[in-house]
């Protein structure tokens, strides 16, 4: 009987970036079996062999983007979009390492198993950027989820951890089974789960389009809760501020980057024919979501529920961009969420540094009157709060200025409009946080002092400085997102 495939014929090179970040991982794990005091000098080395991990998982990247695009059996693929979406994740892997360094053994002694889950939760993520299939995407999201349900739990000893973990648990349940049912549906109304086969028989005419439809809604359900999208919104705000803070900022980030490029590559890939239909579908999404999330945060006290229903604006605007099924949205959304990576986890490192021991979040009331105190870290959450606002000319302003003119290209433009007005409510609550800081005298709530970590530092330093970067020399970063499906 001949094989299926000789392992000699697969172009491993595909899957270089994400094989790295497993052998990294089974790496830590090695090296914390022989670690067996808290403070054996092995611990302490675990977060910089992530971190060097993630390094060589983004020299590879690097080396792919002036490769050729190669498949792997027709199931992954090395474009650019494919790489600029590794790029996203690695960056807030790398964050989200130099958050936990002093953080995590507070919370948890089990450093091993953490550094391994993150970086198996960062392999899903880069997987999913690159898949080009339905059943390499459902893996991949697996993959990413099911390390995510147990690191949102890790302080085992905060009751509000452990529920987060069971909501994320439960709900992303739900969420893997409409995808799977979607995924299903497709196959039934195209026979294959190749995402340029299926394109092939729809655009042929052959396909079913009574089951096609069903099948786009449930993916759009299961992408959408991965992304925060209203309705598939309710486990946001409350694994946001359950889990711990580097958790949140990783997947905030992470989870968000890795399940748009997915969708985005689904929607103009496999159905572009079908514009017409989800465009509209997106366009409702789209409103809905940036208005709740909107609404919703300009009543939180919490600063991590409303960096939670910030994210779930946010996503609405990157579907404006998306709603017209264009090359140049799916561009737009790419830069967007670099731009996002950068801003938002420098908010919730910030809100690290603020957090009173053995609690996972800061009220805004903590943050009142620190400019005086800490005036670094008042001017760097500031910088964070500008840019989620759109204030030019820092990174969040060219991020949102890409999308709607996306929109507005493609005939969009009343949905532009309301990605406008949306951002002009959401930057009453950013604002807020900052008129708290310098503006207001410290109260007995007030941080009574930052946390003063050199890693956590650097994690702030890099983010505030990209976030200005970007912002001042946006041409060279649309470069690099330009153009990115299939190139």
């Amino acid at each position: 009987m001949q094989p299926l495939m000789e392992l000699s014929d697969l172009n491993w090179s595909v899957l270089l970036p994400e094989l790295l970040l497993v052998v990294t991982a089974m790496a830590i794990m090695m090296v914390d079996m022989f670690a067996d005091e808290e403070q054996s000098p092995l611990r302490q080395v675990l977060p910089w062999l992530a971190l060097v991990g993630v390094i060589l998982a983004g020299a590879a990247c690097a080396w792919l983007w002036n490769q050729p695009a190669a498949t792997f059996q027709n199931m992954a693929v090395t474009d650019h979009f494919a790489l600029g979406t590794g790029l996203i994740v690695l960056v807030a892997t790398a964050l989200g390492i130099l958050l936990s360094v002093h953080y995590i053994p507070l919370v948890n002694k089990q450093m091993g198993e953490y550094y391994a889950l993150l970086l198996l939760a960062a392999s899903g993520m880069v997987m999913m950027g690159s898949a080009t299939d339905l059943i390499a995407i459902f893996l991949a999201l697996e993959i990413l989820s099911l390390a995510l349900y147990i690191l949102s739990g890790l302080h085992q000893q905060n009751p509000r951890s452990t529920e987060a973990s069971m909501k994320y648990f439960l709900l992303g349940a739900f969420a893997s089974s409409f995808f799977a049912y979607g995924a299903a549906l497709v196959y039934g109304a195209a026979g294959s789960t190749q995402l340029s086969a299926i394109a092939e028989v729809l655009n042929s005419g052959q396909g079913s389009l009574f089951l096609l439809y069903p099948g786009i809604a449930l993916l759009i359900a299961g992408f959408g809760f991965k992304v925060s999208l209203v309705p598939f919104h309710m486990w946001t705000p409350d694994v946001y501020q359950g889990a711990p803070t580097p958790i949140t900022a990783f997947m905030s980030v992470g989870t968000k980057a890795a399940a748009f490029a997915a969708f985005i590559r689904f929607l103009l890939e496999a159905v572009p024919g079908q514009q017409e239909s989800w465009g509209w579908a997106l366009a409702i999404l789209a409103v809905l979501t940036m208005t709740l999330g909107n609404l919703a945060a300009l009543r939180q006290t919490s600063l991590k529920r409303m960096l939670a229903y910030s994210s779930i604006a946010h996503a609405g605007y990157i579907l404006v961009g998306l709603a017209p099924g264009t090359p140049a949205g799916a561009d737009a959304a790419l830069f967007y969420l670099f731009t996002y990576a950068f801003m938002n986890i420098g908010a919730f490192a910030i809100v690290i540094a603020l957090e009173q021991a053995e609690e996972d979040d800061a009220l805004q009331n903590r943050a009142a009157g620190i400019a005086d105190r800490w005036p670094l870290l008042a001017m760097a959450m500031a910088i964070f709060m500008f840019s989620l606002s759109g204030i030019p000319p820092l990174a969040g302003f060219f991020g949102k200025l890409f999308v709607f003119k996306a929109a507005v290209d493609g005939g969009w433009t009343w949905l532009a409009a309301i990605g406008m007005l949306n951002s002009a409510i959401a930057a009453y609550y950013y604002l807020r946080v900052t008129v708290a800081m310098y503006f207001e005298r410290p109260g007995a709530e007030t941080a009574a002092q930052g946390k003063q970590w050199a890693p956590l530092q650097l994690g702030v330093a890099l983010a505030a400085l990209f976030t200005i970067l970007i912002g001042i020399y946006p041409s060279l970063w649309t470069g690099l997102f330009g153009n990115g499906l299939g190139s």
